[in-house]
């Protein structure tokens, strides 16, 4: 447990460019708070002394803001940034170097006993006010976005936005913040929020935009090819025309 924490405060350095000393981190960052109490509350729950477990859980949200159900699994070297109003479920699994900013909810959807809240794989990034429900799978490595709210497994390396969060298509992303860079709009105008109508349509514009442009070169081409056919037969023909009659 003791090697956990040093990790929990080694790792802030890395992901909090604010943090000083470990003296600083030990004694005012409630996401370290918390984890050290939820380290002391795991151990007596899975020692079957639950009341006990949930008692110094409770403490540990009225100390530092964040709720952690004693029952939760949470990996090493995780990092809950600011932490106030994060929610953590009992049957929720924490993988190595996953990152929750504040507000996070890893919530359940169903009163029924079993597993019935997320699990998140090594690396994960959680954005502040995000939340993840049920008992779905956030592959490694994945992101996902300020108040979005994940129903459904999001694949490795994938990032998820909005409401209800949709996996965020890379390259149709990069495409469309060139279109808006090629005709002088403001690339941070085009948001993700794929539920605000205003983004819906300029996103639909930049689209067609884009699509234009493909066209456009495609018949550019075609015209440069049916010029050089043009030009190669007219020398034919001159070359023809002045070949000496028998």
């Amino acid at each position: 447990m003791f090697n956990h924490i040093k990790e929990d405060i080694s790792i802030v350095f890395e992901r909090d460019p604010a943090a000083r000393t470990r003296f600083e981190i030990l004694t005012t960052y409630p996401g370290v708070h918390a984890l050290i109490m939820h380290r002391f509350s795991y151990w007596l729950w899975k020692a079957d002394f639950f009341w006990l477990g949930r008692f110094f859980s409770h403490i540990g949200r009225w100390l530092t803001g964040i709720e952690i159900h004693p029952g939760a699994t949470i990996g090493r070297r995780v990092f809950i940034d600011h932490g106030m109003g994060v929610v953590i479920g009992e049957t929720a699994v924490i993988g190595d170097d996953c990152t929750l900013y504040h507000g996070v909810t890893l919530g359940g959807t169903s009163w029924n006993k079993g597993k019935r809240h997320p699990t998140l794989e090594q690396g994960v990034v959680i954005g502040a006010g995000a939340k993840v429900l049920g008992p779905i799978t956030i592959g490694k490595n994945a992101k996902i976005g300020s108040n979005a709210v994940v129903v459904k497994d999001v694949p490795e390396n994938a990032t998820a936005v909005g409401i209800p969060a949709r996996i965020l298509e890379e390259e149709k992303s990069k495409q469309r913040e060139a279109t808006a860079q090629k005709i002088g709009f403001a690339a941070y105008a085009v948001g993700n929020d794929e539920n605000d109508p205003m983004i819906k349509a300029l996103h639909s514009l930049l689209d067609h935009a884009n699509k234009q442009d493909v066209a456009l070169e495609t018949l550019k081409a075609q015209i440069a090819l049916l010029t050089d056919e043009k030009a190669d037969a007219e020398l034919a023909e001159a070359f023809a025309s002045k070949k000496p009659k028998k």
